[in-house]
């Protein structure tokens, strides 16, 4: 179990690099695997990046931060922004599964003053329901490197399922990994919507309140499943 796991976490970690939502070295996603521990990506001295990671990468601690009996760190180094992880997985026992990521137009919207809103439909109806439920922001452009950080993005982020950083990145959280590198895809590409329809001298405006009913939840099969399928073939199109 535990080596699907790392596995799953490591294409995570491609796929996100992939679809432009981390760069280089930084970003990290995780993976609670029981009460007690998680897997998360670490970094050794042989790292080449996010978007060349490998199941080895994928490390599994206690909640402390460490490798516990496992011996599992050996070579290889925690985030420095581990608290991400452990706060937001110890608020809420929904949040199994923390992409921390930085993903450039999300930034831009919220330092440009745009608040993500649903501007569209049918266009991402998954995307649409995030925006309606509303993104809050972390207002502290810092490295969350301590519980204290943590907790105050934790309290940023409140019931949500994602949080912008300001100035820094976003912390998403589900129930799987899929689920919360789909939420970051669909948080971007919001904000890429809005910096696109400002850049073009329009107005952000909501959707209809008439038009919520006509946009159902069309399931996990088509939501995450065939969603998540679309992004592994897509990242194994890609030119090596």
């Amino acid at each position: 179990m535990l080596e699907q796991q790392r596995i799953l976490l490591a294409q995570a970690c491609r796929v996100a690099a992939a679809r432009g939502l981390v760069d280089g070295i930084l970003g990290h996603l995780s993976l609670r695997v029981d009460e007690d521990r998680l897997l998360i990506r670490c970094r050794s001295d042989s790292d080449t990046g996010v978007a060349f990671t490998r199941p080895s990468d994928i490390r599994l601690i206690d909640f402390d931060g460490k490798a516990g009996a496992t011996g599992e760190l050996d070579g290889y180094r925690v985030p420095n922004e581990l608290p991400i992880h452990l706060e937001t997985m110890l608020a809420d026992a929904r949040h199994q599964a923390v992409a921390h990521l930085h993903p450039p137009e999300a930034v831009a919207a919220d330092l440009a003053g745009i608040t993500i809103r649903p501007i569209y439909g049918a266009y991402d109806i998954p995307g649409a329901w995030l925006a309606r439920a509303g993104v809050p922001v972390y207002e502290r452009a810092v490295l969350i490197r301590s519980s204290e950080l943590g907790k105050q993005m934790v309290a940023a982020m409140g019931t949500a399922s994602v949080v912008i950083c300001r100035g820094h990145g976003i912390t998403s959280a589900a129930a799987t990994v899929p689920q919360a590198v789909l939420q970051s895809i669909s948080l971007n590409e919001l904000a890429r919507m809005a910096l696109r329809v400002r850049s073009a001298g329009g107005t952000l405006t909501e959707i209809d309140d008439a038009d919520w009913d006509d946009l159902p939840d069309l399931g996990a099969g088509f939501n995450v499943d065939a969603a998540w399928r679309h992004e592994v073939a897509r990242l194994a199109a890609q030119p090596s």
